[in-house]
């Protein structure tokens, strides 16, 4: 069995030189975390918009963005107050980001590896659901204001 080593004590000294000592665990995880304020607001903004372009290049999101140019306008025209104008546009937005949390789902996933595995084909699965759920909450929600409208 192994020799197990404790860790020491918060504030205690280490056995090791101080030269070899490392840095806390904050600093070794990411970098980015100790940004502040608007230096924080500027780089979130950056990743986000990266993210956007990755997912313009899978083509799920790109028709369901597309489709999002003639619907988000077509609730405004559609929906007859505020909240049913709301309600229509965010059913379409939410299509979009469910599908973004889904491609990064799956390539997780695949950064992982390529062999077949069970929790891997869940995670897909479940990932691939939510998506279907988020289209038709919006195909409900659009037939059902369609309905309104145009029904005797």
């Amino acid at each position: 069995m192994p020799e197990q080593v404790p860790f020491p004590a918060a504030g205690s000294a280490s056995p090791q030189n101080s030269t070899d000592r490392q840095p806390p665990c904050d600093e070794l995880v990411n970098p980015q975390k100790n940004r502040k304020g608007l230096s924080r607001v500027w780089h979130a903004t950056g990743y986000s918009l990266a993210g956007l372009h990755a997912g313009w290049h899978e083509t799920a999101f790109r028709q369901e963005a597309l489709a999002s140019l003639v619907l988000v306008p077509a609730a405004f025209w559609l929906g007859s107050d505020w909240v049913e104008t709301v309600l229509l546009a965010g059913t379409v937005v939410l299509i979009m980001i469910v599908e973004l949390l889904n491609t990064g789902i799956e390539t997780a996933i695949d950064r992982i590896g390529p062999e077949w595995h069970d929790l891997s084909k869940r995670a897909k699965d479940m990932g691939s659901a939510a998506v279907l759920l988020s289209l038709l909450l919006c195909a409900g929600t659009w037939i059902l204001a369609l309905f309104q409208r145009f029904a005797p």
